[in-house]
């Protein structure tokens, strides 16, 4: 197979050269449109041409013109691979000829399932090409209990897929092992001499911005709000520290509770990724809502508590409605993530209480240990709390919440999914979908973990698929457009 790459930008051609030549593609370069003619006027015709917009002497629209009223080119794959992210312009490049569009940055798994998208290669290809692999997963321990770190050590090396590459006894000496052996993962404890975990988080996120790290902290009150804090700065995850009657009970724990767990934050290769996503996210096709949004509805998991940060303050303030919340998490965690969510957002968080009466711009947690319903009474909508099984392993359970919402609101309701791990909201916003609601979820890149998000997406139940810096503004201006 043959692909030429037509990008003034050498980064970018290397970039997509390194990954066509992973499956098995014979790449030429062209550093503007003039180039990549006469490059297509010496070879044979090529599967695939990737084009750039911006270019000096003939931009990638001029080019895409060209081809398309040739009669030697006009059938070529053409796939527009550019910063442009306005719709309309997406659209114009699409209508001139682009088979599809990808927008900078992207990366190599988005890259591979546009083609696979355009039938120029399949997923068994990528599968079976071995140029992707990755090793085993790296993961540092920086914890001060000479036992934890033990039994951690001893459990993780039993996986065939992870390797300890260090362990710190404090968080400065956690930093120095980092720099020279960088990991895939850090595991982090909370409460450690010399330097904390939130101190050391801190200065990881300055020099590591995008290093996956697990807090490990016990559940006490103390522990609770030092890790809510350590999530709330950049932590993707967290894990309480395991107790047990025996050293089996304790292993059994880390291999349920803290492996899964590396292994979906650790960075994956092109082909896990594609396989992960393999059927491309279907936009929903929905009648225009017209009715005034009654309430919002939002699910989150890994990644939830720097995600609702970010999120809440750009619209709760002026939503005039209900925002409901369900977060992955045990109780103490959840009154103090409330809690700190008020101070970001200005204005009262609060886990909601069984029998609350829901009044416009109430912002609830759902409580940890317990699942969260709304229910319509004489009265008006109503909380209930209610003691049922897990669902998806989670109590509270997003796919419990979406239901009731669905029922209770119907056309009136917007979900909103975001980052996590699992599939906990599909069935949920199944209901919604069928209640005539509307669906936003979050997109892969932004997504610390995208399960949740990515099930949505991919069952085409979503309204939007947008990254996490564009959801609050969506959310508004979807209450602005219906009414309120």
């Amino acid at each position: 197979m043959k692909a030429l790459i037509v990008d003034d930008s050498k980064p970018i051609r290397s970039i997509i050269t390194r990954v066509l030549t992973g499956l098995k593609f014979e790449c030429f370069e062209a550093t503007n449109g003039d180039e990549a003619l006469e490059v297509l006027g010496r070879i044979s015709k090529p599967n695939l041409v990737t084009i750039n917009w911006h270019m000096p002497q003939m931009d990638g629209i001029e080019l895409i013109r060209r081809l398309r009223s040739s009669p030697l080119h006009r059938n070529l794959t053409l796939l527009m691979i550019s910063s442009e992210q306005d719709r309309s312009k997406v659209e114009t490049a699409i209508n001139i000829g682009a088979n599809d569009y990808l927008s900078k940055p992207f990366t190599a798994a988005a890259l591979i399932r546009k083609l696979v998208d355009l039938g120029v290669c399949t997923t068994q290809d990528v599968a079976s090409s071995g140029a992707f692999p990755r090793g085993q997963i790296k993961v540092m321990l920086i914890d001060d209990s000479a036992a934890i770190r033990s039994v951690l050590s001893s459990v993780l090396s039993l996986d065939l897929e992870l390797r300890v590459v260090g362990m710190a006894v404090d968080g400065q000496k956690g930093l120095d092992m980092v720099r020279q052996n960088p990991p895939d993962v850090v595991l982090l404890d909370v409460e450690m001499p010399v330097m904390d975990g939130l101190t050391t988080l801190r200065l990881l996120r300055k020099s590591h911005p995008k290093l996956p790290v697990i807090m490990f902290s016990s559940l006490t009150e103390r522990g609770a709000k030092a890790t809510l804090d350590a999530l709330v700065a950049g932590a993707n995850d967290y894990v309480a520290k395991p107790k047990g009657n025996s050293s089996t009970e304790v292993a059994d724990k880390i291999r349920s509770e803290l492996i899964p767990k590396i292994k979906a934050l650790a960075p994956r290769t092109v082909a896990e990724s594609l396989a992960a996503i393999a059927v491309a996210p279907r936009q929903a096709t929905r009648t225009a809502h017209k009715e005034a949004i009654a309430g919002v509805v939002v699910g989150v998991s890994t990644g939830g508590p720097s995600a609702l940060a970010d999120l809440l303050p750009a619209f709760v303030f002026s939503s005039g409605v209900p925002v409901l919340i369900v977060q992955h998490m045990p109780p103490l965690f959840t009154a103090h993530l409330a809690e700190r969510l008020s101070k970001i957002c200005g204005m009262p968080v609060r886990e909601a209480q069984h029998g609350q009466l829901l009044t416009s711009g109430d912002v609830l947690l759902a409580p940890g240990g317990v699942h969260m319903e709304v229910i319509r009474d004489l009265s008006g909508f109503r909380i209930a709390l209610t003691h049922g099984p897990l669902e998806n392993s989670c109590k509270p359970s997003v796919d419990v919440l979406f239901r009731s919402a669905a029922v209770a609101w119907g056309p009136k309701v917007l979900g909103v999914i975001l980052t996590g791990m699992g599939k906990d909201g599909l069935v949920g916003c199944e209901s919604i979908s069928k209640a005539g609601g509307e669906i936003l979820a979050q997109d892969e890149i932004s997504s610390v973990v995208w399960g949740m998000p990515g099930h949505v997406a991919r069952a085409g139940l979503a309204d939007a698929v947008l990254p996490l810096s564009q959801m609050g503004m969506e959310i508004s201006l979807r209450l602005k457009r219906r009414g309120l």
